[in-house]
């Protein structure tokens, strides 16, 4: 029985389902058979970047940048994303990196002459992008707090400070660098292009989630970037954040994806598993497992859905993007946590991928705005009152 309760993907257009089906295919032939192996290892199985090339769907979300096919819908990209997850969340962080934060970052914050400078081969993936904003001493406070700082001497910029946890980092060729402007106390946007002298990333070792991404912490030690460089339509952070609020509907679909790879994997562990001689999927406990991590799928593709259906119409609002974000990566933990217990045992073991989604469930549920923080841009929105500090 499909994931898909309710039928969601039968509102994509039949152009935008062979786009789907077209990467669900991909991604179970050439992706699934590597996750478990580089999970173990920590290790991002770069191969898969030139498979991703071949795929051609960097660019699908991007006017064009991504021919020859037309631009996707916001229902597709969205699916696209939650489908990744659905084999892998570590992979589709990749993906949603290079293809979400960085690429926005050109689309929206650079000028048209940038847009045409590099979009077109991060689009082919000939160069790869990372977006670097989270700094080892700041998180939720990074509006008013970031510790990266950018000093123009005539036509360069001089970068000094750190960053942390930044995907991508350890190969990127394209990283985005957001830093504070020490004259004006704004903060801009710079592309490094790697290699560069000052920029050194190393990779963070010992996670217990996300483990194929290669997370990285950077250090930025005088480095120098041409005014070329500096994204031109970023002005303030009200700018950064506007990129934040696109993508951050992005993290809840990879949510969405983990819950829909967790529960078929549980699906079909219950259909073959047998105690007391007869499989474990006709026990009514199993059963109210199942049925419980379906319901929370299918609201979680109902909020999903609309929000596309806003953006789309370009109408929606920064309070409905948390609000997804908040909703769907809680969601996502009942299920994962549900669906791990129905396997018992061989729940912590990676053969079965349960582990695995379980994981790595930890990691989405805190990036790109943890639950909390989101939870206070809506609770401002529907009172009319702050609770920041």
């Amino acid at each position: 029985m499909s994931a898909d309760f309710y039928g969601y993907e039968d509102l994509l257009s039949e152009e935008e389902r062979k786009t789907l089906l077209k990467a669900r295919d991909f991604l179970r032939t050439e992706v699934k058979p590597l996750v478990n192996e580089y999970w173990a290892r920590g290790e991002f199985p770069r191969e898969l970047i030139g498979k991703f090339r071949e795929l051609g769907l960097a660019g699908v979300a991007y006017e064009g940048y991504g021919d020859p096919l037309p631009r996707g819908s916001h229902l597709l990209t969205g699916m696209l994303a939650a489908e990744y997850s659905r084999v892998d969340p570590s992979v589709a962080t990749f993906f949603g990196v290079h293809n979400g934060l960085a690429m926005y970052s050109v689309y929206s914050g650079g000028d048209q002459e940038q847009r045409d400078r590099w979009l077109p081969a991060m689009a082919a993936m000939d160069k790869i992008g990372a977006f670097a904003m989270t700094e080892p001493l700041g998180g939720s406070d990074v509006a008013g707090g970031m510790r990266t700082t950018a000093k123009r001497e005539g036509d360069t910029w001089v970068l000094d400070g750190a960053k942390r946890w930044i995907g991508n980092a350890t190969f990127a060729d394209l990283v985005i660098v957001w830093a504070r402007d020490v004259d004006d106390n704004r903060v801009k946007g710079f592309v490094v292009e790697t290699p560069a002298a000052g920029f050194v990333p190393v990779k963070i070792e010992n996670k217990v989630a996300f483990r194929i991404v290669e997370n990285a912490e950077i250090t930025l030690t005088g480095v120098r970037v041409p005014e070329a460089n500096r994204l031109h339509n970023i002005r303030s952070f009200r700018d950064v954040a506007e990129i934040l609020r696109a993508t951050r509907g992005g993290v809840a679909w990879q949510a969405l994806g983990v819950m829909i790879g967790a529960y078929e994997a549980a699906l079909a562990y219950a259909s073959e598993r047998e105690q007391f001689g007869k499989p474990i999927a006709g026990f009514q406990l199993v059963q109210d497992l199942l049925v419980k991590s379906l319901g929370n799928i299918t609201a979680s593709w109902g909020m999903l859905v609309q929000l596309a259906r806003l953006q789309d119409a370009g109408i929606f609002r920064d309070e409905q993007s948390s609000l997804a974000k908040a909703f769907v990566t809680a969601r996502m933990r009942e299920v994962v946590a549900w669906c791990r217990e129905l396997l018992g045992g061989n729940g912590i073991v990676l053969d079965y991928d349960v582990a695995r989604f379980f994981a790595d469930a930890e990691a989405i549920y805190s990036f790109e705005g943890t639950r909390e923080m989101n939870t206070l841009i809506v609770g401002k929105a529907i009172t009319g009152r702050s609770a920041f500090v």
